[in-house]
């Protein structure tokens, strides 16, 4: 039995789920089929207090530093089915928004913060290039000081938000010969002159998330745009990762669950040579093996949600907790639908959307095979 909840974690969640109900779900297979979900929906989730948590309450947020409930809505996304569209609410909340919080000084902050908590102001991070995965101190992107401004040139790929975003963090080299030592963090605004969104990229699967190519030429930043200090771009982007890992963890451990749930109920009620799918030995099994993995996964995950909330959550850790439970969902994704028949295989099911989705986590956020490299760098070799 879980116990990491509280009684507030626990109305959050009945809220959030009835926001889900209302707002997201009757209109989820049309954005699916659109390729983006619509900027409003960042903004109702505004009004209601599932954005910005954590920012402030003078800048409009919650004034709650507690991850458990950027948990819940994740977990509450899963249950409910909804992939790409997800992706985007819990990138804003749980990867870009950190960046801001830690970063921002006090004109920053009350420029951008208040809108961020709004989610009138939508957020991405540009990190991935063409050439350039997860060696981000080999990125090309470059800014060159010039007075008051950085004039920023380069182009990156993959990004979450891409085409909804309104504040980008651009990740680029203000000493382009330096590797680690010469990233900055940017931020560019929408309208910027030189500042161009390619296509949305067409994906396996999480449809409803746009994910597009920046380019960049010449965009004029001003040095007020800058989050922190020049040069210790690399060391922010290190502290904020274990949170984004453990993040993209808990939507993978989710949707395990959630496939587990939807396939128990499933085997219930289909029936195959004159009895329920659930009566075979096989199907028991699977699902057995299934249950006990989730459930020995969350056991986990949960105590790294606390150390994160305690500020003791080291990056080898939350390199497992992402290797770990994103293996985990493409296997019990897979082993589920495999009892769907060929129902399983048509997207008017979720299972079938969630298997899709699955294919991307264990790649974005940093690699299964980086991660395994964190995880052995903590032994020692």
């Amino acid at each position: 039995m879980r116990t990491l909840f509280e009684a507030e974690h626990e109305a959050f969640r009945e809220s959030f789920a009835a926001f889900v109900a209302k707002e997201i779900s009757p209109q989820y297979l049309q954005w699916e089929s659109d390729g983006i979900a619509p900027r409003e929906v960042f903004a109702k989730a505004g009004e209601y207090g599932f954005v910005g948590m954590a920012i402030p309450a003078e800048h409009g947020g919650g004034g709650v530093d507690d991850f458990r409930f950027n948990q819940v809505i994740a977990e509450e996304l899963a249950a409910a089915g909804i992939g790409g569209a997800g992706l985007g609410l819990t990138l804003h909340n749980d990867v870009t928004t950190p960046y801001f919080l830690e970063n921002c000084n006090d004109d920053q902050a009350a420029r951008w913060l208040p809108g961020i908590a709004a989610g009138t102001l939508i957020t991405a991070i540009a990190m991935t290039e063409p050439g350039t995965g997860s060696d981000l101190a080999s990125i090309a992107t470059t800014a060159i000081r010039d007075g008051d401004e950085y004039v920023l040139n380069g182009s990156k790929t993959f990004i979450t938000n891409g085409i909804n975003g309104d504040l980008i963090i651009v990740v680029a080299k203000t000493d382009p010969s330096a590797r680690h030592a010469g990233m900055s963090l940017l931020v560019v605004e929408r309208g910027m002159s030189g500042f161009e969104r390619g296509r949305n990229l067409d994906k396996i699967g999480m449809h409803s998330q746009d994910t597009a190519e920046l380019f960049f030429n010449d965009v004029r930043v001003p040095v007020a745009n800058r989050l922190g200090d020049e040069g210790a771009g690399f060391r922010y982007l290190t502290s904020n990762l274990a949170q984004e890992r453990l993040s993209i963890a808990i939507t993978g451990l989710a949707t395990a669950r959630a496939a587990l749930d939807w396939t128990v109920a499933y085997v219930q009620e289909r029936t195959a040579f004159g009895q329920p799918i659930g009566s075979f030995q096989n199907t028991k099994f699977v699902l057995a093996e299934v249950k006990t993995q989730v459930d020995i996964g969350q056991a986990y995950l949960d105590q790294c949600v606390l150390a994160l909330n305690q500020g003791t959550l080291d990056p080898a850790e939350a390199a497992q907790a992402k290797y770990w439970c994103t293996d985990l969902q493409q296997r019990a994704v897979d082993r589920c639908l495999q009892l769907f028949g060929g129902y399983g295989y048509m997207l008017e099911y979720p299972i079938a959307r969630a298997y899709a989705d699955a294919r991307v986590t264990s790649i974005y956020g940093g690699t299964n095979e980086v991660m395994k490299t964190i995880i052995a760098k903590s032994l020692g070799l």
